[in-house]
């Protein structure tokens, strides 16, 4: 499923008019573009457009649909992508590479193999942060239901095991329903206001819960990432509200934000790492939103009046917003230009 749903990265990034006035001729172009790009496997649609423009998520400001081909929007390996000129204006044009690209159904319906679209950014890189790790509010966590034994009395369950649990404080298991099994990982709290931001929950496992007596769930578990273990809390799956669809744009309004942890444990930040921000829906934040990374500088002597002078921040980078939570989101960096580093500012690109 989620395989399939990423694969409309390519129809929905292109299909999309980004409104970026002053972009749309050839000061939109990179001075180094070629004339014609065959797309290679493993190419990402932020790739090409790099290719051809100096900031690529504009990519469908100067996109030309060929009437002529069905699902213009989807692009292949082999496909052809030529910079014309229509009306004196740049546009992109594709052509198709060899082979067929439809797989039919009935003698109406149509379907594309869609693992093989290019997607918007490298999938692999942002996959596991889609579905198997969420922020959520503390409390909410804390008072969910909680593993309190395996089968038998073990310690530790796995995928296919029975396990139970207890109803939390505020939530309770419902009978035939789809849980996730979820572990705390990081607390996340913002630099400047030392306000909670929420608690990281990482995914564990799947299971259902198949019987339940008083305050006790069983839960049969239909899979698991890792050991589950004792006091591992349920909440209902997010997969289905899940729809990994970029449209890369940027904020509908200023934003000054920072980078306060990268994803992995490392504090200096780098090309495709994942990393959380202090910025999220309540702030206008949507998925695909485009962010400049501002590396701060130090301090220097003022020898002539005698006092320390902070530097301008350094523009060093590129982020991609894929995930959205209440009061912070998850990011890709597409572009380091200079090592970065937690709390470097996030600006409108």
């Amino acid at each position: 499923m989620r395989k399939a749903l990423f694969g409309l990265l390519g129809s929905l990034l292109l299909a999309t008019f980004v409104q970026a006035g002053g972009h749309t001729g050839d000061s939109a172009l990179r001075l180094d573009h070629p004339e014609q790009y065959v797309v290679q496997k493993g190419d990402t649609l932020w790739d090409i457009s790099e290719t051809f423009l100096k900031t690529p998520w504009l990519w469908p400001e100067i996109w030309h649909v060929n009437p002529q081909i069905k699902n213009p929007h989807l692009i292949y390996p082999g496909d052809t992508i030529s910079l014309v000129y229509i009306g004196g204006k740049p546009r992109l044009t594709l052509q198709r590479g060899p082979g067929d690209r439809t797989v039919k159904l009935t003698p109406t319906t149509r379907i594309e193999p869609l693992d093989t679209v290019i997607p918007a950014i490298p999938l692999d890189a942002v996959d596991a942060f889609l579905t198997r790790s969420r922020v959520v509010d503390a409390s909410q966590l804390a008072g969910s239901s909680y593993v309190i034994s395996g089968h038998e009395g073990r310690i530790i369950s796995g995928g296919g095991d029975k396990l139970y649990a207890r109803d939390g404080l505020t939530d309770s298991a419902q009978l035939y329903s789809t849980y996730g099994v979820y572990r705390p990982g990081k607390n996340y709290v913002d630099p400047d206001t030392n306000e909670d931001l929420g608690v990281e929950a990482l995914e564990m496992g799947l299971g259902k819960v198949v019987a339940k007596e008083g305050d006790v769930s069983t839960m049969k578990l239909s899979s698991s990432e890792e050991e589950i273990r004792l006091n591992d809390r349920l909440m209902p799956t997010e997969e289905s509200q899940v729809v990994p669809t970029f449209f890369p744009s940027a904020p509908n309004k200023n934003i000054n934000g920072k980078i306060i942890s990268v994803i992995g444990g490392v504090s200096q930040v780098g090309q495709f790492n994942v990393v959380a921000i202090n910025r999220g829906e309540r702030d206008g934040i949507v998925v695909g939103n485009i962010m400049a990374i501002y590396h701060k500088s130090g301090q220097v002597k003022d020898r002539v009046r005698n006092e320390l002078v902070q530097l301008p921040s350094e523009r060093g980078g590129i982020l991609m917003v894929f995930r959205v939570f209440e009061k912070m989101s998850y990011a890709l960096v597409l572009k380091a230009q200079r090592p970065l580093a937690i709390f470097d500012e996030l600006r409108n690109p």
